[in-house]
């Protein structure tokens, strides 16, 4: 008996793989007969997983999906992977998916090995999960899945994108910046098009097949913030932060290009964001002292920060903080902005 749920364990793990397996070879993978692999493919199905039987000359069987979920089995590699994206996935502006992670999180805890659990445990030790904004728009789990269900077919997608009907050609969803975006070609406007989730309702997918056409650059995150970049205002950032640069690349999540070293205990941040209070709370987040150089919009709004504080504080003098912007000299301040444009 215990032979025989172990190559069911074993039979299970490979069926996982989405791939058709041929009789032959599963029964070359488990050391055992063709005939043994029907009866054990019997048994997964009485079990309640839905293994289809392919026609053809050498036979195949392949997992599908069925009317419920069906326990998985995953290697060690899997299961921390599958953790760790758990305990950060919290940030992501998908509505309810934070509570369906922590719930999903501790059944997985629960049955992991000690040797795992320690793994998982260290990670999360030592990875600081992005916090949920609380005026940051959710998306709709539901448009998320029939989207990505429409891109992985490779189908037409009609859609209500800020109150006017689209239809489009799905290629890639795209996550940046806590948001998510849809990369698409418009058949209307015949031209390739970024579309925020969050903006977007009342997807359907139509059964036409998509054209077969590369995104511009062939990289579509790429494209996504090329877009962004080019039609939203951006501010470009220059401060010392008071910290050594190794972790200041950690705590901002930056390209280590943008932080250079002081010396062992400083730095200089120069990134560019498209809100300024974007760049001041994750400033302010450091938990140490910074001086800001640019743009002097951030630095200004530092100061009202600072008189808001002071005053919930009770009246305490704003420059007793810890976190110091300095601004430069009014006739040196040159505005940082971009030229903007009508964003989508």
């Amino acid at each position: 008996m215990t032979e025989t749920s172990s190559r069911l364990l074993r039979l299970l793990s490979h069926l996982q793989t989405p791939r058709r397996w041929a009789a032959a070879e599963l029964a070359d993978r488990l050391d055992v007969t063709t005939r043994t692999v029907r009866r054990d493919v019997a048994r997964l199905r009485e079990l309640g997983y839905p293994v289809e039987t392919l026609m053809g000359p050498d036979g195949g069987y392949r997992l599908v999906a069925g009317t419920a979920m069906p326990p998985l089995l995953l290697d060690d590699e899997e299961a921390v992977a599958v953790a760790v994206s758990l305990r950060t996935v919290g940030g992501q502006p998908v509505e309810g998916i934070g509570p369906a992670a922590v719930r999903a999180l501790a059944k997985l805890e629960q049955v992991l090995p000690s040797r795992l659990r320690h793994r998982v445990s260290a990670l999360g030790e030592v990875v600081d999960a992005p916090l949920p904004e609380p005026d940051m728009p959710s998306v709709d789990p539901d448009v998320l899945s029939v989207i990505a269900g429409a891109a992985a077919a490779g189908e037409r997608l009609r859609l209500l994108f800020r109150g006017e009907r689209r239809v489009v050609e799905p290629h890639r969803l795209v996550p940046v910046r806590r948001r998510w975006y849809l990369v698409a070609y418009d058949d209307a406007r015949a031209d390739w098009r970024v579309f925020r989730l969050d903006r977007v309702s009342e997807p359907a997918r139509t059964g036409q097949r998509c054209a077969d056409r590369e995104v511009p650059g062939g990289d579509a995150a790429a494209f996504v913030l090329d877009r962004l970049y080019s039609i939203a205002p951006t501010y470009e950032v220059d401060a010392t932060l008071h910290m050594p640069a190794a972790d200041a690349v950690r705590r901002l999540r930056v390209d280590p290009a943008e932080v250079t070293p002081v010396d062992a205990a400083s730095c200089r941040f120069r990134g560019r964001a498209d809100t300024v209070p974007w760049l001041a709370s994750r400033l302010l987040m450091l938990g140490c002292r910074f001086e800001v150089h640019s743009p002097p919009e951030l630095a200004d709004h530092l100061r009202d920060l600072a008189i808001r504080a002071a005053a919930a504080a009770g009246g305490t003098s704003a420059t007793d903080g810890r976190a110091v912007a300095q601004a430069p000299p009014a006739d040196e301040r040159r505005a940082t902005r971009k030229p903007t444009s009508s964003t989508r």
